[in-house]
Parts: C-alpha cells; sequence; structure tokens
C-alpha cells in the first residue's frame, strides 16, 4: 500500500491519509532534483575494466542534468543517431535532506535524507571521442532513480546488482567503494552548497556493458529495491 504525504518530505512527515495499492499506482522517479552530482572510477574492478592501472587518490566527479532523471518504468531512451553503445551502470545514489556546505565527514549522515537505486546510462562510444563526460552522460532519460527512497539504511555495506533481460550483469556491494558515502558527501559538500534533493551518485561497480533497444534493465540494493527501466529508441 501507498500512503500519501502532504507537502514535500524533508520536514516532519505529514500523511494525509489516503492509501492506495501499490500495483494500482505508476512510480514516478522519487525525487527531481536541481542537480545530479555523479562520482566516476569509485570501485577498483570498473576502473580496471576501463583500462584504469591507477586508483584515483580522490573522487573523480562530474554531473548529469535534472532533465536526464525519470522513474521506474519508464523507457530509456536510446539516442541511435548519435550513439552506438549505451551502456548500463548500477549505482547506489544518496538523497540530500538539508541545504549543506562544508558538511565533515563524521557529520554526513546529518545532511542525507535517504537512499535509492540509480542507472547511471552512458553513451559510451561519445565518453571516449569527447574526452569529458557531459554529452555522454547527460541525455534526456539517462538517470532512472528509483523505485523509492529508503530512509533507514546503513549504506556502508549494500549488495548492488545489475541485471539485463533478467541475467547479472553487475554484482558488487558498496564496501567495495573506494571513497564511502560519508567521504563523498564531505567532498562534494566543500566544493558546492548541496540543497534538499540532490543526488549524488556513488559509482558503479564492475561488470558495466552494452544495451540494446528492447532490453529491460534492473539495478538492485540490498535494503531498498528494484529499479526496472526498458530500452526504447529515441528516434
Amino acid at each position: 500500500m501507498i500512503s500519501a504525504i502532504a507537502g514535500h518530505p524533508f520536514n516532519a512527515i505529514q500523511f494525509t491519509g489516503e492509501r492506495y495499492p501499490l500495483a494500482e499506482v505508476r512510480l514516478v522517479a522519487p525525487i527531481l532534483p536541481t542537480k545530479v552530482i555523479a562520482i566516476g572510477k569509485n570501485y577498483a574492478g570498473h576502473v580496471r575494466e576501463m583500462g584504469g592501472d591507477q586508483l584515483p587518490a580522490e573522487p573523480v566527479v562530474f554531473s548529469k542534468p535534472s532533465t536526464s532523471v525519470i522513474g521506474h518504468g519508464e523507457a530509456v531512451a536510446y539516442p541511435e543517431k548519435l550513439s552506438q553503445q549505451v551502456d548500463f551502470e548500477g549505482e547506489l545514489a544518496v538523497v540530500i535532506g538539508r541545504l549543506c556546505r562544508e558538511v565533515p565527514v563524521e557529520r554526513a549522515a546529518e545532511v542525507i535524507f535517504g537512499y535509492t537505486c540509480a542507472n547511471d546510462v552512458t553513451a559510451r562510444d561519445l565518453q571516449q571521442r569527447d574526452g569529458q563526460w557531459t554529452r555522454a552522460k547527460g541525455f534526456d532519460t539517462f538517470c532512472p532513480l528509483g523505485p523509492w527512497i529508503q530512509t533507514d539504511l546503513d549504506p556502508s555495506d549494500l549488495a548492488i546488482t545489475t541485471t539485463v533481460n533478467g541475467e547479472i550483469r553487475q554484482s558488487g556491494r558498496t564496501s567495495q567503494l573506494l571513497h564511502d558515502v560519508p567521504a563523498l558527501v564531505a567532498y562534494v559538500s566543500a566544493v558546492m552548497t548541496l540543497i534538499p534533493g540532490d543526488v549524488i551518485l556513488t559509482g558503479t561497480p564492475a561488470g558495466v556493458g552494452p544495451l540494446a533497444v528492447g532490453d529491460e534493465v534492473s539495478v538492485g540494493i540490498e535494503g531498498i529495491g528494484t529499479l526496472t527501466n526498458r530500452v526504447v529508441s529515441r528516434d
């Protein structure tokens, strides 16, 4: 069952009293952030599979536009006229709950609202061609989030799995992060002010790979749930 709330969830949550069966509602993205800050090369296995021979000493930061965000069950649009290799990247997403900047590592949990599943969809050929990641990561529909936000969760050691058409392609744990969640919140907030609803994508484990039109891709994270999207042609 779904219980409706009034207003936004970042203050005390107030329920309206309305309830709906989950099977009868459409889940949109659980948050529409002003910015999505993503972290690259944050699992050693992924660094190696991308041809890297040195682990980054500091988080590698890039961004995705808010217009790339979609929800559970919505379609990822494959831009076939512009890219011939679109990859999945299953990730844990951190949702910020308070206006903050320069957050100490030991106080990071105080500014986190919760966690959700994410797929950092990437036009890999454009990423390699451009030498930077904005275009490759920024297409509309390239940031599925959902299916909901889990507000009571320890993110330090969660299983994360990505499947394509039911076949496991990625299997890792958040304990393998090179830079953990508190470190990422501290690092990013040292650069920019974070506001309620902003999202930090924490990086993807090894096993990333291509998608094709018609594929169904799912990102499941222990303690949260499963985010599923189908790939369609944009053109």
